[in-house]
């Protein structure tokens, strides 16, 4: 019985991308593939892929070609997601569209989504390949659902709480999920423990994206590794805003808080520093943490229900453990 330990996996996941993403011509084409591989990241979603598949089989190896499928189109994503978002940065560096321009970021981003079939489907063994292509396929459907729901919300001030879990569900939670489903399929696992481990994924998918928002907020820039209050300079609505929306609703908090949302004009620290002390006055900090234990103790529950020993699920579950606790 071999468990692999995180350090163990990243490292395998990092030379295999190695290996796959090269440079290659067109160089317009394919420069920018490498590049905003390069960038980095905490390799999510194939690590989860690679720990679902070792709880059932020990030869990671076999199944690298699937993980780097699920990077490779989460990276693609943030190619197009940069580009819809104007955004300028992304990880301390350039974004492509930026680097380069709109059309290579389209046509760039078009090939990533293309190679991640490809990659998915590489020696995937065929009593395997209609289940895991049917899943591939339908998470990254709804990442685009998600996508929709999120830009539909810029126009809107009505959003509810429910619609926004939906959208981060799409959005975020499903490809985390789909990453557990993937490497429990290609493991063997039994029908039970796969959707057991898809609805898993769902549940820490929200608790990682509610951290995310609080993280955005009440974070050590120093180790959250980005400004604090991007999501309030830009209006965006999170959990914590439509949250405040509510629980200010005919104050003169709530006057106060569409003040600066409405704002055109205005200093980055002091729009930041308003809309916190809000928050604060609220309780908004401590409404999004019980959130996040929420779904976190939701998502413990249905992994004590897999049906695999305690040691081979040790690695998963401090691995999800340390993602859901960084900086809280």
């Amino acid at each position: 019985m071999k468990i692999w330990n995180t350090e163990q996996l990243l490292e395998k996941i990092q030379a295999y991308i190695g290996t796959q993403i090269t440079v290659k011509e067109p160089a317009g084409l394919y420069n920018p593939i490498l590049y905003a591989i390069s960038l980095g990241g905490k390799r999510l979603r194939p690590m989860l892929m690679l720990l679902g598949y070792n709880l059932y089989k020990n030869d990671v190896d076999s199944i690298l070609s699937q993980a780097v499928a699920i990077e490779t189109y989460h990276n693609f994503t943030l190619l197009h997601d940069d580009l819809m978002d104007k955004a300028d940065v992304r990880r301390n560096r350039p974004t492509v569209y930026k680097k380069w321009n709109e059309n290579t970021a389209v046509l760039s981003g078009d090939a990533m989504l293309i190679k991640s079939y490809y990659y998915m489907m590489e020696s995937c063994p065929p009593e395997y390949m209609r289940q895991v292509m049917s899943t591939f396929s339908k998470a990254a459907l709804d990442v685009c659902e998600g996508q929709q729901y999120d830009m539909d919300f810029e126009k809107r001030m009505n959003v509810t709480v429910d619609e926004y879990i939906e959208m981060i569900r799409l959005k975020t939670s499903v490809l985390l999920a789909a990453s557990l489903k993937i490497g429990a399929i290609l493991g063997g696992a039994s029908s039970a423990d796969i959707e057991t481990l898809y609805d898993f994924g769902i549940k820490m998918g929200l608790a990682f994206q509610l951290q995310d928002d609080y993280l955005d907020v009440y974070g050590d820039p120093s180790c959250f590794g980005k400004k604090i209050g991007g999501d309030i300079l830009c209006n965006k609505k999170t959990y914590m805003l439509i949250t405040a929306l509510e629980r200010t609703k005919g104050t003169e908090l709530e006057k106060e808080l569409l003040f600066w949302l409405s704002s055109a004009d205005f200093v980055p620290e002091e729009k930041i520093s308003a809309v916190v002390s809000i928050y604060d006055k609220v309780g908004i900090a401590s409404a999004c943490r019980d959130e996040i234990g929420k779904y976190y103790a939701e998502g413990l529950a249905l992994f004590d229900k897999i049906q695999v020993d305690l040691i081979r699920k040790e690695p998963l579950l401090s691995y999800v453990y340390t993602l859901i606790n960084r900086n809280l």
